[in-house]
């Protein structure tokens, strides 16, 4: 998605190749059907996310945007305590805690709204992944809701389909005047293929047979590796400071989806 965003612009669109492999299966009927709802999670899940990380990507690392990524099971453990009334113990109560106290430790070091030298201020775009990050956990909610019981290859492919026509006329409005190079292209290739169509098939069936809280908690390991490509291929840097907060944010975000949870003698148990 960096490499991407600094040649498209901060709108990409979503793919939708899955279509071909839903009306292989004869699943269309049952995507006409649903429609409304599944369009609508699409922008929550893909369309809105999409633009909020390629805008934050022209001025933070992309180890710092997975970190803040991280915070996407907490926002989804609250969600759902209010929406579906899933309410967490007191483990989730303290992890929701600790989380967001890591989160507001990591957006400290960036509070800056002074544009920097891509003309985006770093304190934008932390507010900008945090909000996707906020449209991931709505959006799980309401597919566990509305959307239950539909094949994750239909709620995948409608969801990809609903976010492209979402993004297409603003797409158009903003293509770049300069002709992307073809690692760009690649990119963005990837991002649609990949890590949204075929992704999204599977993060659906979670959603349904394990709930929004702990099917978001996929968001852990999406910080290890983001550093570690960050620096391997960009040549970002990685400060003491991210990885003290990534730290306190994936521990508190373990307590709120119940991966890690206090016991009666007040230790920490798995």
């Amino acid at each position: 998605m960096r490499i991407g965003a600094v040649e498209f612009g901060p709108l990409p669109t979503a793919a939708g190749f899955l279509l071909p492999f839903v009306w292989l299966r004869g699943l269309l009927p049952e995507l006409k059907k649903n429609w409304r709802r599944i369009f609508f999670v699409g922008m929550l899940n893909s369309g809105i996310p999409f633009v909020c990380f390629s805008f934050a990507l022209l001025s933070i690392s992309t180890g710092l945007s997975a970190i803040l990524n991280a915070t996407v099971p907490m926002f989804g453990a609250l969600i759902a305590w209010e929406w579906l009334k899933d309410k967490p113990n007191r483990s989730r109560v303290l992890g929701l805690a600790i989380g967001f106290a890591g989160v507001a430790l990591l957006a400290w070091d960036k509070a800056s709204f002074k544009p920097d030298a891509s003309g985006v201020a770093p304190g934008w775009a932390v507010l900008a992944c945090l909000l996707a990050c906020l449209c991931y956990g709505i959006s799980a909610s309401y597919a566990k809701r509305y959307l239950s019981g539909l094949q994750p290859l239909v709620t995948a492919a409608g969801s990809q389909i609903g976010a492209t026509l979402g993004l297409t006329l603003s797409a158009v409005w903003l293509w770049p005047t300069r002709l992307p190079s073809t690692s760009a292209w690649l990119a963005l290739l990837a991002v649609g293929v990949v890590c949204t169509g075929l992704a999204y098939i599977l993060f659906f069936r979670l959603i349904e047979n394990a709930g929004p809280p702990r099917a978001l908690a996929v968001t852990f390991v999406i910080p290890v590796f983001a550093v570690l490509y960050g620096a391997v291929f960009l040549g970002e840097r990685v400060t003491p400071w991210m990885l003290m907060c990534a730290g306190v944010i994936v521990c508190g975000t373990a307590l709120s989806t119940g991966l890690l949870r206090l016991g009666r003698d007040r230790t920490l148990a798995w």
